[in-house]
């Protein structure tokens, strides 16, 4: 069986720079701030890019909701190997239930056989859409995945879980979300970020699929984490076991 899958991916601060608490504690500095690709969501684009090099994937298709910024991210995955684009616009902060509501529109639209997610995006660390998309659609899901194999109209998906691994099976359409181990995403080649450009980016809006956008949380504080204190050096290994169990409360 040939599948179109479907792939959401969300433009966040570059893995790699140290974010910045505004000065009146509203949030993060987003302003001239490097963005790049959620991680987890290039690992779900990677893993759809293998399905179809597979022969088990026909379409790749990749979805981003936010800003006009977020055509970059989308270029970033059509240069990886998706095949088109679609991008709901809107410079609204939108939160995970509103996320799976317009994914739930899309995939009625699109009617993809897999949705390969993130598990959590790295700026909320909400770990929630992929879930609440599942419930939406009545569809069955394996989340925090460590290696997906499709065969015969099913999934088996190799959870990373407390106690160890998992393997449940799926029967298709189901939702996956990717974990860390899952596979090792490529880098984009040069003509393949030139062919990117001339791939179709669709540009669409929440209102075209039934969605308004409608904040539940208010943030009202964000804080820079405390700073590490300085270690201190033990005479001895009965010193050591002391502050463990007086100071340190772990023993």
């Amino acid at each position: 069986m040939r599948m179109k899958v479907l792939v959401p991916v969300k433009r966040v601060i570059d893995a790699n720079v140290k974010p910045r608490v505004k000065a009146d504690g509203s949030g993060v500095e987003l302003a001239n701030v490097k963005m790049a690709m959620n991680p987890f969501c290039e690992i779900a684009v990677e893993e759809a890019i293998r399905m179809k090099e597979a022969g088990t994937v026909e379409e790749i298709v990749v979805v981003s909701i936010g800003p006009e910024k977020a055509q970059e991210t989308l270029r970033t995955a059509l240069a990886m190997g998706a095949d088109r684009a679609i991008l709901v616009k809107t410079d609204d902060t939108v939160e995970p239930l509103d996320v799976a509501k317009i994914l739930k529109s899309v995939v009625d639209e699109e009617k993809p056989q897999i949705v390969i997610l993130g598990k959590q995006a790295i700026d909320d660390d909400a770990n929630q859409t992929g879930q609440m998309l599942a419930a939406l659609l009545g569809w069955s899901q394996g989340t925090f995945a460590s290696k997906v194999e499709i065969a015969g109209g099913k999934a088996r998906v190799t959870r990373e879980v407390d106690g160890g691994l998992q393997v449940v099976e799926l029967k298709l359409p189901a939702i996956v979300t990717t974990d860390l181990r899952l596979n090792e995403p490529r880098y984009a080649s040069l003509p393949n970020i030139m062919k990117a450009k001339k791939k179709p980016l669709d540009a669409k809006a929440p209102g075209d699929y039934g969605v308004t956008v409608k904040p539940r949380l208010k943030v009202l504080k964000t804080e820079e984490p405390a700073g590490r204190k300085a270690g201190v050096k033990v005479g001895s290994v009965a010193e050591l076991v002391d502050k463990l169990k007086n100071e340190a409360g772990v023993l």
